[in-house]
């Protein structure tokens, strides 16, 4: 019988084992490890070119790993396929947002639904829902290649979204905005957060907005981990520090 108080353990969702990958001669990630429990919102820092995307590309299946593993729901993902990953609930947003630019709004969304839901109308149904959550629905029928750069952040986290993920991969989905379209997208992510029962990997470079977002954080750079732990241990942290020399304050 459990005991009054007992405190439960969180469920371990990803775990990154001695993960390195390797391009030619290049070492891009280097024997990295860290966990990421259900509901959490982790952060993941660095420089540019501190290996960050590669990271998320092989834990969504881009391509796999040189050594190491990753484990989901404590199977081995490493290896699998993108739509395979994906279908096992692991869905992603691109750093470079990647609209078909001569589809609708709502078709766009639909390429993620239609993983989930192969025929047409259930696939526009569901495109319709998500879009109504990311604010975005009275643009559905607009084309993709009309919309604003905050528009096209939505857009990019609706297909996400529409492929029904547990685990959200957000690659710098706040990047390139001001200061109060920073705000409005960070409630926007705290509520869909809440409302689908994700957990999230966060890049970003907003140092802000993250540290306000996370739960934890884990810092790169050249390809180690360099720091991992709450948002005010990191930022207190002198290897993370030296390592945003000259890319700002990691508090701004």
């Amino acid at each position: 019988m459990e005991e009054v108080g007992q405190m439960t353990e969180p469920e371990l969702m990803i775990e990154i084992k001695n993960v390195t990958k390797r391009f030619g001669g290049l070492v891009a990630v280097r024997d990295v490890s860290f966990q990421l429990y259900r509901d959490e919102v982790l952060g993941l820092i660095g420089s540019n070119g501190a290996g960050k995307t590669t990271l998320f590309n092989m834990i969504a299946g881009a391509f796999p790993p040189s050594e190491g593993e990753i484990l989901y729901k404590g199977q081995p993902i490493q290896g699998l396929r993108a739509d395979k990953v994906c279908k096992l609930g692991i869905g992603r947003t691109y750093q470079i947002c990647q609209p078909f630019g001569s589809m609708s709004v709502r078709s766009n969304v639909m390429v993620g639904a239609f993983g989930r839901y192969p025929k047409l109308a259930d696939a526009t149904e569901k495109a319709d829902d998500v879009l109504k959550k990311v604010g975005l629905y009275k643009r559905a029928d607009s084309m993709g290649g009309e919309l604003t750069l905050p528009e096209l952040k939505r857009m990019e986290v609706a297909r996400a979204l529409a492929t029904e993920p547990e685990i959200l991969l957000l690659d710098e989905v706040i990047a390139g905005l001001n200061p109060t379209e920073v705000d409005t997208f960070v409630s926007l992510i705290t509520t869909l957060k809440k409302q689908e029962g994700l957990t999230i990997i966060i890049i970003e470079h907003v140092m802000r907005a993250l540290m306000n977002m996370s739960d934890r954080i884990v810092v790169l750079n050249q390809g180690v981990k360099i720091s991992e732990g709450l948002p005010a241990e990191v930022a207190a942290d002198p290897l993370v520090i030296e390592s945003y020399f000259g890319e700002g304050d990691i508090h701004a």
